[in-house]
């Protein structure tokens, strides 16, 4: 297993934290620490966390509305720690999409063996869904990308014309290239529909995160668009 993986623990009992945090490393695993819901989406998005271990019971929200925002924007395993033993509270974290749910107290050595079981099947499983390009990541299956974390609303041709662009980043496309992949079913298209969904993509990226003055679709006159990825 990849020396590498980091395991991002949501815990506000410092006790609790502490113990998982030396456990984990006692084990060559790296291991972060943060004491709220709100910061795991940011961090996980930041990029580098391969599982989250998530307290249910976190003070400025339930780790239950933490795994939710998370399956928005990232697949990264969840590991849920509770004090609840009900069975409809467990039934609820796999069904938002954790991977696995310990009940307090537990033993650090039985949740350790249980990160590194998920890491390994992680490892040989089946590719990734989400293929990272620079900023941006693709999920052909889920016809779905995101830029700089962020999940896109996008149409059908919106999606259609990024992952166009994506498929070769710095490769210049021209209109006809794109009209012919995107829109070949469609009958009444023009030059002028490739112009008006870059357009709206353009305010799609800058909405999702980038910075002023930022534009990851270049213009070629004449010739086309191209796509820099890093943008």
């Amino acid at each position: 297993m990849p020396a590498s993986q980091t395991i991002l623990i949501a815990e506000d009992e410092s006790a609790i934290a502490d113990t998982v945090v030396y456990a984990l490393r006692a084990e060559s695993l790296a291991a972060e620490h943060v004491l709220l819901g709100g910061a795991v989406v940011p961090r996980v998005q930041a990029g580098g966390i391969d599982l989250v271990v998530l307290d249910v019971g976190l003070p400025d929200m339930t780790g239950f509305d933490v795994c939710r925002a998370l399956r928005a924007v990232s697949d990264v395993p969840v590991i849920f720690l509770t004090a609840r033993e009900a069975e409809i509270d467990r039934v609820l974290g796999l069904e938002l999409g954790a991977d696995d749910y310990m009940v307090k107290p537990f033993s650090p050595r039985e949740l350790v063996a249980r990160v590194r079981a998920r890491l390994r099947r992680g490892l040989q499983g089946a590719p990734p869904r989400w293929q990272r390009r620079d900023s941006f990541e693709l999920d052909r299956e889920g016809l779905r990308i995101r830029y700089r974390g962020a999940l896109l609303d996008l149409t059908r041709y919106e999606y259609g014309v990024l992952a166009a662009l994506l498929e070769r980043p710095g490769a210049v496309l021209s209109r006809t290239q794109l009209m012919d992949r995107v829109w070949a079913d469609a009958l009444d298209s023009s030059d002028r529909t490739v112009d008006t969904h870059i357009k709206t993509l353009r305010a799609k990226l800058h909405a999702a995160g980038g910075r002023a003055g930022e534009d990851p679709i270049r213009t070629h006159r004449g010739v086309g668009y191209s796509l820099d990825a890093g943008g």
